[in-house]
């Protein structure tokens, strides 16, 4: 038995008011409309669902039984409705984003910051991890969005470039007398190289870039965050690798200082990272904007 929704509204609202007349106004329908829907539903089951008099309609002991799960579902109806304009007005909801810790703090705060005030009503979730990381808990659809840095070759994915980073190698001052000097790969490998430990693009890019020119770039250091970079190369314990608009606070004041290459080092480009011919979210669409 597969009876239209719009028979179940008409009974729900001509049980609810008691009058075919007030469900008529409800629905925007005429009086003969709504007694039309009435009938075809009760023919369908092959019972009385109402009893006619004089003040309007009342319910039969089957009608009061049906009515008592068409109220629940028709409560369940609205607050689906009302969620979804919520949503559609983004007063509710969450924002997923993957990305590593160096690319939330320096480069996605200020947005965040901005959507939230925006929003406020929007949960915002931030999954930390590498490139691959993000692109996993993209498409087991553990996050809306990542942010990642390219190329990502990958066909079920759509990358939008965003900005465009450099990487570069610092020192502090125990390094000194390389403020001046121009090192060559061979003389940069003299000294303790310090790296980010996990398998990051960066990581992956520097290490390819010294095996072109047939060096292997093994790390005297290796540590888990961009912060421990920085702050291993402040208190001289190697020459980092990092980007270098996420130190440009400790270039300005002089506790780190770029450490110059004979060699150009390629810039990096960001990206915001999708799945491909999926929909996002009105929040996810909404922030997207937002960065671009």
């Amino acid at each position: 038995m597969n009876n239209n929704y719009e028979l179940y509204k008409v009974f729900y609202w001509a049980a609810k008011t008691g009058s075919l007349t007030q469900a008529a106004r409800v629905l925007y329908l005429t009086q003969p409309s709504v007694s039309y829907a009435i009938k075809q539903l009760e023919d369908s089951f092959g019972i009385t669902l109402f009893y006619r008099n004089s003040k309007g309609v009342s319910l039969t002991q089957e009608g009061a039984i049906l009515y008592s799960y068409i109220e629940q579902s028709q409560i369940l109806i609205s607050l689906a409705e009302e969620k979804m304009a919520a949503l559609k007005n983004l007063d509710s909801g969450e924002l997923r984003i993957g990305g590593s810790d160096s690319l939330f703090k320096h480069y996605l705060l200020p947005y965040l910051e901005d959507f939230h005030q925006q929003y406020p009503g929007i949960k915002l979730h931030l999954n930390h991890g590498t490139t691959p990381e993000i692109i996993a808990y993209l498409k087991e659809g553990r996050i809306d969005l990542g942010v990642v840095r390219m190329p990502i070759a990958d066909s079920l994915l759509e990358v939008r470039e965003s900005i465009q980073l450099q990487d570069c190698f610092v020192a502090g001052g125990r390094y000194a007398e390389l403020k001046d000097a121009v090192l060559s790969l061979d003389m940069l490998l003299q000294y303790p190289v310090i790296l980010f430990s996990r398998n990051s693009r960066a990581r992956m890019a520097i290490t390819e870039l010294f095996q072109s020119y047939g060096y292997p770039l093994k790390p005297e250091i290796e540590v888990g965050s961009v912060d421990l970079l920085i702050e291993f190369a402040r208190k001289g314990l190697g020459i980092s690798y990092v980007t270098r608009e996420f130190v440009a606070k400790e270039l300005e004041e002089g506790s780190l200082f770029e450490v110059q290459l004979d060699v150009e080092l390629p810039p990096t480009h960001v990206g915001i990272m999708i799945m491909r011919n999926m929909p996002l979210s009105t929040a996810a669409s909404r922030f997207m904007k937002l960065v671009e």
